[in-house]
């Protein structure tokens, strides 16, 4: 098995790269990427232990973009690129933009009154930045998919919550750029959670080269998304990845090695 789209406690996950590694080898995922957001850091990180469970490790990462175009989100995954000059400039100071704003909608929940585990917050931000999975982590102590996770999260960080406020991304155009100069392959993340599929059309159409794949395979995609998905990947000639997007018990219930990556796809990147 193959899965191409694993996040660590390094960014958003809840697992350490050793549990998840451990986990990867018992269920025979022989390759697989750590695509932390916006950082280069997991790899290095895992490749030792990778090696002693002998899985594959691909250098990866998900840049959280933006296509000012249509006023979304996108979701850029790079993978198997050989430096980390570019990427790194243009995602270090995203990370440290994530990580301010995650104190000041900490800061408004305590205004708010709510109670907070701040051994947990201090824990986290000694090492890593802030996420909003770890301030759920420190207000009430259930998994993602918890009816009375949803409800709060909801109500805090969703419409008009205290905390409701969104950082300011990088151009889309700019992740794709930075991925190339440091020699990575570009693949659009989960196209049909974030409904990219204009854009994939702009950037094709303005350069056949700009990305290399799509993200096919994942939990959000129904089946229509997968049919779009495989007529821009047959239209473009564009390599199809898939991974579970795991992010433990701060994410969907899905296992690792959930929507897997081909070998005939994955020999392409």
């Amino acid at each position: 098995m193959i899965d191409l789209h694993v996040h660590s406690h390094i960014s958003d996950g809840k697992d350490t790269i050793e549990d998840i590694l451990k986990q990867a080898s018992q269920m025979g995922i022989k390759v697989m990427s750590f695509v932390d957001h916006d950082t280069t850091e997991t790899y290095a990180l895992a490749l030792p232990t990778a090696k002693d469970y002998n899985i594959t490790l691909i250098p990866g990462i998900e840049i959280s973009a933006y296509d000012f175009k249509r006023n979304r989100k996108v979701h850029v995954l790079g993978y198997n690129y050989t430096t980390t000059e570019h990427i790194d400039a243009l995602t270090r100071p995203l990370l440290k933009r994530r990580h301010a704003h995650s104190m000041w909608q900490l800061e408004q929940i305590r205004q708010a009154g709510y109670s907070v585990n701040e051994t947990l917050i201090q824990q986290r931000i000694e090492h890593y930045p802030l996420y909003k999975q770890h301030i759920m982590q420190a207000l009430i102590n259930v998994p993602y998919t918890h009816h009375d996770y949803q409800t709060l999260y909801k109500k805090l960080f969703k419409n008009n919550g205290v905390a409701a406020e969104d950082i300011n991304y990088v151009d889309v155009y700019d992740a794709i750029r930075a991925i190339k100069q440091d020699n990575g392959k570009v693949v659009i993340a989960h196209p049909g959670q974030l409904n990219s599929y204009d854009l994939i059309n702009d950037l094709l159409s303005e350069d056949r080269s700009s990305i290399d794949g799509i993200e096919t395979w994942h939990y959000d995609h129904n089946e229509k998304d997968i049919y779009r998905c495989h007529e821009l990947v047959k239209h473009f000639d564009l390599i199809e990845t898939g991974g579970s997007d795991y992010h433990g018990t701060f994410g969907a219930s899905y296992p690792l090695g959930f929507c897997t990556t081909t070998l005939s796809n994955f020999e392409q990147l």
